[in-house]
């Protein structure tokens, strides 16, 4: 109708005014009927024949331009339907020759802006002068013709995203002149009333500082002490956050790009690989870029200019196109990939399947010798914990002693633990003796002087039920004794032996010295830890305080007070500085610069012959003072996000408070953040790819104690030691009558160290020949962990099955009476001693090598694989195999399986047309967990094929071994947000 009365000018106008009018009302419903019904089209049309007439009416061209500007962001082909129909020009045009014309140019800038959403049409735009025309509408202060002021800065935000236009206007000098209007309209909208304007402004200035030669301009023009000074100023205005948060942005991303303070981005230890023939099966594992978090979870890096202060994690399970569609792929296919003869190789490790229980019981169930076992299980030995004497505390100049203990220079008879002092085993008591075999002169690395003249009984240093201080029982006489007696901190905690097994542990630094958490042990704490909230503008705050490094240079101190690569600066007398360590087993922490007075740069060391991951640390703090809040910036991250942004905390353990009867891992740390930091990570480093950024978790802390040590961990460590020990004492401790407990070597790891195999099931129920068959049928139960050194959460999981497994709780008696357990605690040993986050000494993630497993650089995977391989060649498949993981981005714990028809049906093939039949089993031990275990959330659950996971322990072996019930087990790394679990404050 509007075309067949285009002549009429009163019935266009009319018909237009309705439009107008629907629309407004209707709204975006509504305007996207107009597009669907070719009214884009129609009214460029119209456009065009009214542009001819000389000099258009001005009534019409209002109309229609306002018109197009409601509909026009509905159509996403308009740009290019403008472009065809010569549109861009008729408006450009109307804007140049009627620039007082303010009724006129408002609409047709209106519609400028929605053209520009075309990169096309803003270049387009731009060769034909409409970024100069801008800044003839663009200027200082005025209550005058706001609204135009507006839209124009809104249009040309739009035309600046263009690098074109970017380019020519640095060129031209408009980044000055768009800080100095900022500046002015800040001075002078005093009441805040035009706080959409300046932000327009500030969003112009984001769009030109996208380019490389806008943010030099704006650097040059000293814009980051201008965006500074004025967000600083608008801070104490909530409504104002939206100007803070987009100045904060845009000095983020100005600021300039620095490499990490580090010779080289390698690891500062380094292990000398087997060499591998070049044809062989690892001719390209190396070079691999980085893998994800665990096993399921994507890690691509966010890019994107928006970032809110409550921004929601928007990690996903999978990518649409990282889905398995072949479904030859997807098809479970058993393939051993080894000959039977070399799998009869593993024949040794499963001797329970022709055990003749009538002959002769074998060795390691024979009862132990009495001097060699304390209680005959785990149940007498919680009901004896209370009765153990708790701590008496030691005085304050014993805890500046305490800094650590070296394991350098040991003796036959005396163990000799470094700065003068003796560890010696007296036969007659339970206690091991510190003493001094001389005037204590050295200050160790810590800055504390050991134990001066003192002699100091330490009972067994691992701790609970423990009384508070008493003042009484400290002792500050010189040469007299303290004594200190402890309760054991759980039945498979042994300090005496903990040493030991540190011991036989081959660290690739030779690590001397033992962290106190791991020698003491701890405790739960005594109350529930709630999850963080997160003070509203924390991260604003940091970044603001990271901006003032380069604003005021000359407050920042730039001191180097730690260095694995330089140890001689590790080593400072002055007062006020803290002092760092990490030279002991699954430390992290290769650098620390000091910034101020109370903050501090930490750089995490890379994983073992690699150039990234870092996320796991461990180190020790001492040299503190109380009533100080110190800031600890770990500043080389790799995640695009982290919980600590959702209520994580960082783990300290105190020893000072230890001695004082609370030898706990506490969450600790206020104004808390993850956040992505102006260090630059190489294209190495980032797996090929530029641009990328590490991130910073930055946290305060405030001690409680003068001159303590203290520990920071990412999580709970648990270290290799750990394990050995815990697996030596529930073999002493088990009642070999009623259970079959068997701890084998699976192999030796690249650095010499045992990858230990642990069977559990109940003995036979007599000698019977039907009990012996019913011993050796029962379904084997596989279970993993710790393949990521970094999460320490999986070797909890695991420790706490293994004591549940050999508990005399009922269910776990008849868990062992049904199912032999099949399990491999600690898959990467190597990772976990040296301080790893993910990787094994190869440099690889031993959790992508499941397919094709080399022996000589994944032995514990190639042999683990070969568990399986055999267990499928006797035609023993597990019922279940499980590999425990930690995850740092979700909470709960859930589990991912393998299933063909859920893969199917998140691509566009259709399950139903591929005749698949499928057992719905693989669900059931996850349906069942999350009705028995609060902490388990079955809606994060996923049981989805992804091609980046194919060699993954938990596809493959679900996809050649041929196990349905195949699964990797997430724990938080964080806390839980539902259930029994979930601690409000």
């Amino acid at each position: 109708f509007l075309l067949q009365n285009a002549k009429d000018l009163q019935t266009i106008l009319n018909i237009l005014n309705i439009l107008i009018e629907v629309v407004s009302v209707g709204g975006g419903r509504r305007a996207s009927v107009l597009v669907t019904k070719g009214g884009t089209q129609i009214l460029l049309q119209l456009l065009l024949t009214a542009s001819k007439d000389a000099p258009p009416n001005e009534e019409l061209m209002v109309l229609l331009h306002t018109l197009l500007a409601k509909i026009g962001p509905k159509d996403k082909k308009i740009g290019m339907k403008a472009r065809i129909n010569g549109a861009l020009n008729i408006s450009l045009n109307l804007v140049k020759q009627n620039l007082q014309n303010h009724r006129l140019i408002l609409p047709c800038l209106q519609v400028l802006r929605v053209y520009s959403t075309s990169s096309v049409n803003a270049v387009s735009l731009g060769k034909n002068g409409v970024v100069e025309l801008m800044f003839k509408i663009i200027g200082p202060f005025s209550k005058k013709n706001t609204s135009l002021l507006k839209v124009a800065l809104d249009t040309l935000a739009a035309l600046l995203k263009s690098k074109t236009n970017a380019r020519r206007a640095v060129d031209r000098g408009y980044v000055q002149v768009l800080l100095t209007i900022y500046v002015d309209w800040h001075r002078h909208d005093s009441r805040h009333r035009y706080m959409l304007i300046r932000k327009g402004v500030l969003q112009c200035i984001k769009s030109v500082t996208n380019i490389k030669l806008g943010r030099k301009a704006f650097i040059d023009a000293n814009g980051m002490k201008i965006l500074y000074n004025t967000s600083q100023e608008c801070l104490a205005v909530r409504t104002l956050d939206p100007l803070v948060n987009t100045s904060s942005l845009i000095m983020r991303k100005c600021f300039p790009k620095n490499r990490l303070p580090l010779t080289t981005i390698k690891s500062a230890f380094h292990f000398q690989l087997p060499v591998i023939p070049a044809s062989g099966p690892v001719a390209q594992l190396y070079n691999l870029p980085p893998d994800d978090e665990s096993d399921d979870n994507d890690d691509a890096e966010a890019e994107s200019e928006v970032e809110t202060e409550n921004d929601d994690d928007k990690d996903q399970h999978f990518k649409n196109d990282d889905i398995e569609t072949d479904i030859n792929k997807l098809k479970p296919r058993q393939e051993l990939g080894r000959s039977i003869e070399e799998l009869k190789m593993y024949e040794q490790f499963f001797p329970e399947l022709s055990e003749n229980f009538q002959v002769k019981r074998p060795a390691f169930l024979e009862l132990p010798k009495e001097d060699s076992i304390k209680d005959s299980s785990l149940h007498q030995q919680n009901d004896q914990r209370n009765l153990l004497p708790s701590w008496q505390c030691l005085s304050q100049e014993i805890v500046k002693g305490l800094d650590r203990i070296s394991l350098q220079n040991s003796a036959k008879n005396d163990q000799y633990y470094g700065t003068g002092c003796i560890i010696k085993k007296e036969n007659k008591t339970s206690f091991t003796t510190l003493a001094c075999s001389k005037p204590c002169e050295h200050v160790s690395p810590c800055g504390s002087s050991l134990f001066e003249g003192s002699s100091v009984q330490l009972g067994k240093l691992c701790c609970t039920g423990m009384n508070s201080e008493d003042e009484d029982s400290r002792s500050s006489s010189s040469g007299e004794q303290v004594t200190l007696e402890v309760s054991d901190v759980s039945p498979v905690h042994d300090c005496d032996l903990y040493i030991e097994m540190v011991k036989t542990t081959k660290s690739i630094p030779e690590y001397s010295e033992v962290a106190y958490p791991d020698y003491f042990g701890h405790i739960p704490p005594s109350f529930k830890e709630p999850i963080l909230e997160r003070p509203y503008g924390v991260q604003r705050t940091k970044i603001s305080q990271d901006i003032e490094r380069l604003i005021y240079q000359n407050d920042i101190i730039d001191r180097v007070v730690y260095d694995l690569d330089n140890l001689s600066c590790s080593v400072l007398e002055e007062a006020d500085v803290l002092k760092f360590n990490s030279k002991f087993e699954s430390g992290n922490l290769r650098k620390v610069i000091q910034i101020r007075k109370n903050e501090y740069d930490l750089i995490l060391n890379s994983d073992i012959n690699s150039n990234h991951y870092h996320q796991w640390f461990y180190f020790e703090v001492s040299g503190m003072k109380t009533g100080i809040g110190y800031r600890f910036n770990i500043i080389n991250c790799e995640k695009s996000n982290s919980q600590f942004n959702y209520g994580m905390q960082p783990l300290m353990y105190s020893v000072q408070e230890a001695l004082n009867s609370r030898p706990c891992w506490t969450r600790v740390g206020t104004d808390i953040c993850y956040y992505k930091n102006h260090f630059s990570r190489s294209s190495i480093a980032a797996g090929g790819q530029k641009g990328k950024s590490y991130y910073t978790i930055t946290f305060t802390v405030t001690f409680q104690h003068k001159d303590d040590v203290c520990y920071f961990a990412y999580h709970y460590p648990y270290t290799y030691s750990t394990l050995k020990m815990h697996l030596q004492k529930l073999e002493s401790m088990h009642n070999p009558q009623q259970i079959y407990f068997r701890q084998d070597v699976l192999c030796e790891t690249l650095a010499g160290n045992s990858c230990p195999l642990v069977t559990i099931t109940a003995m036979p129920g007599s000698n019977y020949y039907e009990h012996i068959c019913q011993f050796r049928n029962r379904p084997y139960v596989f279970l993993s962990a710790r393949v990521h050194p970094g999460e320490t959460n999986a070797s909890w999981v695991m420790k706490g099955t293994l004591e549940y497994l050999m508990s005399n709780n009922p269910s776990a008696q008849s868990l062992r009476e049904s199912y032999i357990f099949k399990i491999i605690p600690m898959l990467n040993p190597d990772g976990v001693i040296n301080g790893n986050h993910r990787c094994s000494l190869s440099g690889e993630d031993l959790n992508r090598q499941w397919q094709n497993p080399n022996p000589d650089l994944h032995p514990t995977i190639y042999h683990a694989k070969g568990l399986l391989q055999y267990l499928a060649a006797i035609k023993r498949l597990p019922l279940v195999y499980c590999d425990y993981h930690g995850h740092s981005r979700k909470k709960n714990v859930f589990m991912y399986g393998c299933s063909i028809k859920e893969t199917m049906w998140h691509t566009n093939v259709n399950a139903a047309s591929c005749d698949l039949m499928e057992d719905p089993g693989y669900r059931a031990l996850p349906k069942i967990l999350s009705q028995t275990a609060p902490a388990f959330s079955m809606g994060s659950c996923s049981f989805v094929v992804e091609k980046s996971k194919e060699s993954t322990a938990r596809v493959v072996v679900w996809r050649e071994i041929g196990v349905q019930r195949s699964y990797t087990m997430e724990s938080t790394l964080c806390g839980c947000d539902q259930g029994k679990y979930k601690v409000r404050k």
